[in-house]
């Protein structure tokens, strides 16, 4: 159901983007990663956190971290990443299909600056294997989100 739900808010909302269903996993950011051909942090991995009494989605880059202190300092209170079974309820999708696209529970959607790095991003579609190509900037657009600066600066080398 959970892919359904993320094809019929896509179809409605962005019916020129097709939801790539693969033949093998792609509920890692490394074996997206590689399915996919594309840098792991191309990977729009979705994370659901408890911060207080509300549940907030944050979108953000395949090897980015989430940085506790600036999480506290966004959202006003410590962040709670939430269990599996809790996710599953909340969004309708599974933990490796986490995506903001037809959530079972309306939530506030944040995409974290990490995605900007790249003209081209790779959220899950609702399903193990499955995703949709598009910029980061039109991804926060269809979900309403709201831009944040919540993860850790990669260390480069």
């Amino acid at each position: 159901m959970s892919l359904e739900s993320a094809r019929t808010f896509l179809a409605e909302k962005a019916p020129d983007l097709e939801i790539l269903e693969l033949e093998t996993s792609t509920a890692t950011v490394a074996l997206a990663a590689a399915a996919h051909g594309v840098e792991p942090g191309q990977i729009a991995k979705t994370l659901a956190f408890r911060v207080g009494e509300r549940q907030v989605l944050v979108v953000a880059g395949g090897e980015a971290r989430i940085d506790n202190r600036k999480m506290r300092e966004t959202f006003g209170g410590k962040a709670k990443m939430l269990d599996a079974e809790t996710v599953l309820a909340l969004t309708g999708h599974p933990v490796g299909g986490v995506c903001p696209f037809g959530l079972a529970t309306p939530l506030p959607v944040y995409c974290d600056v990490s995605l900007r790095a790249f003209a081209e991003v790779l959220p899950a579609a609702g399903a193990l294997n499955s995703a949709v190509r598009l910029t980061p900037s039109r991804l926060a657009e269809l979900v309403e989100a709201e831009w944040v600066d919540v993860c850790k600066q990669p260390v480069t080398a």
